[in-house]
This record gives structure tokens, C-alpha cells and sequence, in this order.
């Protein structure tokens, strides 16, 4: 059997469409006539001919002005009403080439002015009619279709977001729009798309049991996370499966779709509002300017990464020491901004001699430092790792880019460092004395940005939690009243780069984290997401571990804090420390580390930091 060809399958049916347009063309011309000879006689000695000498230039003068138009771009059997004004325009403009066209051959003898008044509206009910008619009967069979095989659908909120989806659900075989929920109670009754809004969302439960639903399917882009929570427990309360579209700060940043249905994510539930920025401010401060990022593969590192290709760096340098995750990232960068120079180095920030060679080659005018060891129960037993990274590799890549004329460094900080219990904390706390040692002796603007923990970043319990509910439990949390600050990573890295353009040089800012939350409530609401319940999967407390507290702090009592021209960011203001018996001190860690002398560590990191006491981690991570 010979099959026709790709090309000649896509002709056929425009062909027919024009073929079928031409047709009707001639028959609004004949009508037209036809019309005008029953309303009067005056200039017809006779009724119109089926064929009169001047329908050539008819046919060829309106079915230029059809293509010409674009009417064939246009497909029936998504007919609507932008289509059928384009018919309209289409047969206007045709009726005036028609008359110009005649006028010029036959001087438009025999033509009564009347026919071109009446042409282009017969034509347009022409053309018009099977297009729509044959909408009509696709939609029919699709519904008869999704009567007998499809998912029953109740939407949650009649908004922009709500109406678009039920445009796409509409051409989706297997799901079937049945009903609207919405709390704005003018609309109730009303339709959108055919689909009645039945009330308001505290029904849920009811209406989804009286239109026998399915799917539940949350159509609330912008909500707050106070009322995302309110919707799921309603969802939940049902029985049914539920899925949402993707929040509206995830669209406009590229990360989904509008209505790409996904499962609800804890990040719609723990997530904040929606971050005000200065974004004039921040691509002023970025855009043609060459960046480097270390640390740019991790959790928070990466996503600077994209903000600041975003916002149009000139060159963005990427120094990782993970291979992977710098593959990982570069391959990402490149096919999303091809035109960006971009570079990827392999290298650790605490090698003096990698510090000051990516400084010296590629000239960055600003650092965002975000490299760091950060897993406490780990960094316990690691004292000399974590002073080596996250202490001296800070010294290295900041005195790297004082002498190599850096204007702006920022330090990516942590809430474990005020008042540290855990060797990770203290060791960023003494990152945080340097460079704000560092900040008030040189001219380069140095800059620390303190925040909580980021949801689903490498490492933290959000993957760890996802993990264990997918093995079938138990999920393990330390203790019952054990809180963290939550912000979602994008949010994190916008106010990290708010707060890298508003310094001047020396400042601590430090993130509002909004409300604590328990890591039991954490627990609790990803279980309940993955579709399961507390009876299958259960929740184990295995006790609070070395270095850990039952709630962490944004502020030392020491320091001073106020608000900033930003309202999610403050200035801590702590005491200036000692410069130069710092630097000695850093002298003697460096020592320490190349000697590999933790006893010596542990004295010198406990006399800078007074609150913190390593024996005792020590001997409690060893006795454990």
C-alpha cells in the first residue's frame, strides 16, 4: 500500500479548505444577487445568471484577500470568536477589492451598488457556519467521549488561573471540567467556560461528593501559604487525589508552566509571600559587571547562579569543587543563556593559591562566597575540615579579592552561628568576624547576609523526610518541639543579592524568616502530600543530637539590630572585633589545621568564641 507523503498530508486538507472557501465565495456572490433581484427589480431585466463573466476576477480578487488575511493559518476545529472577526474584515476588504477589481475591467456595468453591500455579510454567515458547525460537533463527540472515559474534575477558584485551565482541561481527553469552587460569593451560579461556579471553598467536601469528582485541582497561583493550607486540609478532608498549578513567582521565573498540573509541594505550604525587590537597584549592581560564585553547584549557590545570569552579568565565573555539580550547573547556564561568557573551575576555596589564581585570571568585580561544609551532626567530629572550609577557606578567597581589586564580596551566613552549639555554626561565626573584621580595614565593600534553613537545599531534612516516606517510614524527628525558620531557595537568593546592592561595607543582614516552624508539623504535612496517613507511615523521635538546639536564633543578645530600606531584611550591629589579634588567631587555626592539631583548634576556636564549647560536643558525639 503506498501511503502519501508527510508534505502532501499537510496540503490536503488546506487545499479542501480553500477549495470549500472559493464555493462559498460564489455562492455569497450569487445569493447577493439573487437577494437583491427579489428586493427589487430596478437594473435586471432578468434573474441573475449562475455564472456571470465577471466571477473569475471574484473568485481570484477574494481568495487573495483570504490568504492575505491569514485566514488559512487558523484551524476549524478551534474556531472562536477572533476567527470569525477575521472573516468579517476578510469579506469587508474582499467586497472593496471586488468593487475596485470590476471597476477597473468592466467599469462595474451590470453590478448593482446594492450586491457589494450585501456580499460581505452573506459571505461572512457562509464561511462562518461550517467553521463553527464543525466545532460544535468535534466539541460534542469529545464530551460524549469524556462522559463515558474520563477523570471528573472540580476546580478550586474561578480567577485568570482557574479560567485558563479550564481552556486547557477542555482540549485534555481524560479530564472533564464539572463544577468551580470559589469564595467570592457574586459567583456564585455563574459559568466560565460552560462550567457552573457551585459555591464556595468550606463546601468542598460536600460538592465533591454530590458532582461524584474525581480529581480536586487547585487553580490558586498567588495564594498565601496561610490559605494554601486552609485549601489542602479541605482537599484532604475529601478523600480524593488533588493537584495544583504552579505558584505564580515559579512562572514568571521560568521554573513552570501556568497550568502544568503538579502534586502540591511543602514549599506551597511553608513557603512566604511573595518577595518585593529592588530589582532596578540589584541589575544595576549586576548586570554587565563580571561575577564569581563559589561554592555555585550547592542548593543556594546554584541559584545565584541563575539570578545573576538572569540579571545579565557580563561573565560568570563558577568555582565548585564538586565535578558533578559544577557539570551539572554549567550544562544548565549554557543552554538557558547561550550568549553569556561563561566559565567553570574546578578548585577548592580554602587552597590559597586556587583563591588568588581565579581572582587574578578573570578580574570579578563581585564575589558571592557561598562555599561552605554545612551539615552539623557530620561537621561534629570535624572540627578540622570545618575550620579548614569554612573558616580559613573564607580567609582565602576574601584576601584574594581585596588584592585583587574586588568591589563587593558577599559572605553567605547562618542562623547556627549566633550563640553556635555545633561546630558548623561556629565556624561560620568566625567567617562572619572576619569579614566583618575585614569590611571596617580595607576598601572593599564586605558584605554578610545571615538567614534560616532553605527548603529542600542539598542535605536538609526536606529530602531526607521525602526519602523515608518513599522507603514506606519510619520518618525520624529529633524532638516534638524542635522549630527552624523555613524560606524557599529562589526567596533566599533574591534577598541575598537585595542585600549584596544596599551595603556599604561591614554590615551583618540578616533575613526575615518569617514564623519558626516544627519539624513535627514539617513531617506531619509530607506525609499527608504523599498520600498517606500517620498510621502508615510513622513518626519515630530519636533525640536531639550533639550540636543541635531546640530552636535556633537570628540575633546574638550582644547585638544591636534595626530595620533596613528593605522590610525583609535588618542590620544586626555586633561589636567590632579585635583586627589584629583576629588575624593572629587565623595565623595560629592555619597551624593548626596544616599540623592537623584539633586540641590546638579547639582551644584557639573557643577563645574567639566564648559561648561555644567544643570538648563537650566532642565528648557527647563520642559517648553517643
Amino acid at each position: 500500500m503506498i501511503r502519501p507523503s508527510p508534505l502532501l498530508a499537510r496540503i490536503t486538507p488546506r487545499i479542501a479548505v480553500v477549495v470549500h472557501d472559493l464555493a462559498m465565495v460564489w455562492l455569497a456572490w450569487l445569493l447577493s444577487q439573487w437577494l437583491r433581484y427579489w428586493l427589487s427589480d430596478v437594473g435586471y431585466h432578468e434573474p441573475p445568471q449562475m455564472f456571470e463573466r465577471e466571477l473569475p476576477v471574484i473568485l481570484i480578487t477574494q481568495g487573495l484577500v483570504l490568504w492575505w488575511t491569514g485566514l488559512y493559518r487558523g484551524l476549524w476545529r478551534f474556531a472562536s470568536l477572533p476567527d470569525l472577526m477575521n472573516i468579517l474584515r476578510a469579506s469587508v476588504l474582499g467586497a472593496l477589492s471586488i468593487a475596485l477589481a470590476l471597476f477597473v475591467f468592466t467599469r462595474l456595468e451590470g453590478v448593482p451598488r446594492s450586491v457589494l453591500l450585501l456580499y460581505p455579510f452573506v459571505l461572512t454567515m457562509f464561511l462562518a457556519a461550517p467553521r463553527l458547525t464543525y466545532r460544535y460537533w468535534k466539541d460534542s463527540r469529545l464530551d460524549l467521549l469524556r462522559q463515558h472515559a474520563s477523570q471528573r474534575v472540580l476546580v478550586i477558584g474561578a480567577g485568570a488561573a482557574g479560567d485558563a485551565l479550564l481552556r486547557d482541561l477542555g482540549r485534555e481527553r481524560g479530564l472533564r471540567p464539572v463544577g468551580i469552587l470559589d469564595d467570592d460569593s457574586s459567583l456564585l451560579g455563574a459559568r466560565i467556560r460552560a462550567v457552573p461556579v457551585l459555591g464556595g471553598l468550606d463546601r468542598l467536601p460536600e460538592i465533591a461528593h454530590e458532582v461524584a469528582a474525581d480529581m480536586l485541582v487547585i487553580a490558586l497561583p498567588s495564594v498565601s501559604p496561610d490559605q494554601m493550607q486552609r485549601v489542602v486540609g479541605l482537599c484532604e478532608a475529601t478523600g480524593l487525589p488533588f493537584r495544583t498549578i504552579p505558584r505564580l513567582a515559579d512562572v514568571i521565573a521560568g521554573r513552570a508552566q501556568l497550568n502544568q498540573l503538579q502534586e502540591v509541594a511543602i514549599e506551597d505550604l511553608l513557603g512566604r509571600d511573595e518577595v518585593e525587590l529592588d530589582w532596578t537597584a540589584i541589575r544595576t549592581g549586576l548586570a554587565g559587571h563580571r561575577v564569581l560564585v563559589t561554592g555555585g553547584g550547592g542548593s543556594i549557590g546554584s541559584e545565584l547562579c541563575r539570578q545573576v545570569a538572569r540579571l545579565g552579568a557580563s561573565r560568570l565565573v563558577i568555582l565548585e569543587q564538586s565535578e558533578y555539580n559544577l557539570y551539572r550547573i554549567l550544562r544548565e547556564l549554557e543552554a538557558r543563556y547561550p550568549n553569556l561568557s561563561l566559565v567553570g573551575v574546578i578548585g577548592d576555596c580554602s587552597d590559597v593559591h586556587t583563591a588568588h589564581e581565579v581572582v587574578r585570571r578573570h578580574a570579578p568585580q563581585v564575589v558571592f562566597h557561598a562555599a561552605a561544609y554545612k551539615h552539623v551532626p557530620l561537621l561534629q567530629r570535624q572540627l578540622r575540615e570545618a575550620v579548614r572550609n569554612n573558616v580559613l577557606g573564607t580567609r582565602a578567597i576574601a584576601e584574594a579579592a581585596r588584592e585583587g581589586g574586588v568591589e563587593t564580596f558577599v559572605l553567605i551566613s547562618t542562623d547556627k552561628a549566633v550563640n553556635p552549639a555545633s561546630v558548623m555554626g561556629a565556624s561560620k561565626r568566625l567567617a562572619e568576624l572576619y569579614c566583618q573584621g575585614l569590611g571596617a580595614n580595607c576598601a572593599m565593600r564586605t558584605i554578610t547576609v545571615r538567614f534560616g534553613n532553605v527548603l529542600d537545599s542539598a542535605g536538609s531534612v526536606v529530602p531526607l523526610f521525602r526519602e523515608q516516606i518513599a522507603r514506606g517510614g519510619p520518618v525520624t524527628v529529633t524532638h516534638p518541639e524542635m522549630e527552624r525558620w523555613f524560606m524557599t531557595i529562589p526567596e533566599a537568593c533574591q534577598l541575598i543579592l537585595q542585600a549584596s546592592v544596599q551595603g556599604h561595607g561591614g554590615e551583618i543582614f540578616v533575613l526575615d524568616m518569617g514564623q519558626p516552624v516544627r519539624i513535627r508539623y514539617l513531617a506531619e504535612q509530607m506525609i499527608r502530600l504523599a498520600g498517606k496517613s500517620e498510621d502508615e507511615i510513622a513518626i519515630v523521635y530519636s533525640g536531639l543530637r550533639p550540636g543541635e538546639k531546640l530552636r535556633e536564633e537570628l540575633f546574638h543578645p550582644l547585638e544591636k539590630y534595626r530595620d533596613t530600606e528593605h522590610r525583609k531584611i535588618f542590620l544586626a550591629e555586633p561589636p567590632l572585633p579585635g583586627w589584629q589579634q583576629l588575624l593572629r588567631s587565623f595565623d595560629q587555626m592555619a597551624l593548626a589545621v596544616a599540623e592537623y592539631n584539633e586540641e590546638e583548634l579547639s582551644r584557639l576556636v573557643t577563645g574567639q568564641l566564648p559561648e561555644f564549647s567544643y570538648p563537650n560536643a566532642c565528648k557527647e558525639t563520642v559517648d553517643s
